[in-house]
């Protein structure tokens, strides 16, 4: 049986009638056709699946779309600054060099996101420890990890 609902995504409000045991990385890609959320496991282990809700980090593999309903949803496609262009995050990560197949890229953006949100100028461990529930295969993190480091950086003294 199909429920109505309203899922804000990316700040659009996109009405969605759908099966409701459907999970949101589903809905995402395949109802509201924004392909940047990856599906990687299926069982919230790798992070590519990795979404916002309401500013915090979910596996959306393993969240109900249904649930997401009333909230706020932000995908990669949803992290561009004020002009369109790449992000902050985005663009410390292909400058350090963090970017290689580019599959755990999205979720690694929206964690650390997440991360500089409520830890404006981390530690390489609490970096560390925000990206830990994403796993990146060509990298090693160390790049990413610096990438991260210095968006922060960039950010406090954007602030100054």
């Amino acid at each position: 049986m199909n429920h109505d609902y309203v899922l804000n995504v990316n700040g659009i409000d996109y009405p969605i009638s759908t099966d409701s045991s459907r999970n949101l990385l589903g809905v995402i890609r395949s109802d509201v056709g924004l392909t940047g959320t990856k599906e990687g496991c299926d069982d919230s282990e790798c992070g590519a699946c990795m979404v916002l809700l309401d500013g915090q980090p979910i596996n959306s593999c393993s969240y109900l779309a249904a649930q997401a309903a009333g909230r706020a949803v932000t995908t990669i496609e949803g992290m561009v600054d004020d002009d369109g262009d790449l992000a902050l995050l985005q663009r410390t990560l292909l400058e350090e060099g963090g970017v290689q197949c580019g599959f755990c890229t999205p979720g690694m953006v929206l964690s650390a996101r997440a991360l500089l949100d409520r830890t404006p100028n981390p530690t390489e461990e609490e970096i560390r420890i925000g990206l830990s529930g994403n796993l990146c295969r060509c990298t090693g993190y160390a790049k990413i990890v610096a990438a991260v480091a210095r968006a922060a950086e960039q950010t406090t003294e954007d602030a100054m």
